[in-house]
């Protein structure tokens, strides 16, 4: 019996020192490539989250109309387009707002989104009340709760007359999502 066949068989491979370094080196590759490849998909996926919270809101005044347009003691809509957002906002940048003259030289500017879910309030002349018509929500003229499931009272902005303009300071509102 030749026993060459059998000492060879179970003797482990011997590798030489070249075979060595080229295993290691396409081990060091492998890992770089990795490694290069999760950082190409990482940075941009980590600025696409991190990025708001860096970016700043224009501190635009919004202007509304000439002070005469608007008539003392009227709640009136008025469509505004939300400076802050992106060029490729399209409708969703469109708004409205509520807004009443007082008296010559003071406005109220109500948030035109319920504060309970969002849905659009609309102004009740003869009841003096703003009410939400998808969960009956409903607001005093001061924007006060007097019914329903918000939560809060209607958001209110920041409003000024300057050189014969009602401008208002444009801020992003607060919506919840109890139910």
């Amino acid at each position: 019996m030749d026993t060459s066949l059998t000492e060879s068989s179970s003797a482990p491979p011997t590798e030489t020192p070249e075979e060595i370094s080229r295993r290691r080196f396409f081990e060091k590759l492998s890992i770089a490539l990795i490694g290069l490849c999760s950082a190409i998909v990482g940075v941009p996926l980590v600025g696409f989250i991190v990025a708001p919270f860096f970016r700043k809101v224009p501190e635009k005044w919004i202007t509304l109309g000439k002070v005469d347009d608007f008539q003392i003691g009227k709640t009136v809509s008025v469509p505004v387009v939300d400076p802050s957002s992106l060029p490729w906002a399209g409708i969703t940048a469109k708004s409205a707002i509520w807004l009443r003259r007082k008296n010559d030289t003071s406005f109220i500017a109500f948030s035109a989104n319920c504060t309970h879910l969002g849905c659009p309030v609309r102004w009740l002349e003869g009841a003096e009340l703003f009410m939400c018509p998808c969960h009956g929500g409903v607001y005093y003229s001061d924007g006060s709760v007097a019914a329903g499931p918000p939560p809060r009272p209607l958001v209110r902005y920041q409003v000024r007359v300057e050189n014969g303009e009602v401008k208002m300071s444009p801020i992003v509102v607060p919506i919840t999502t109890e139910l």
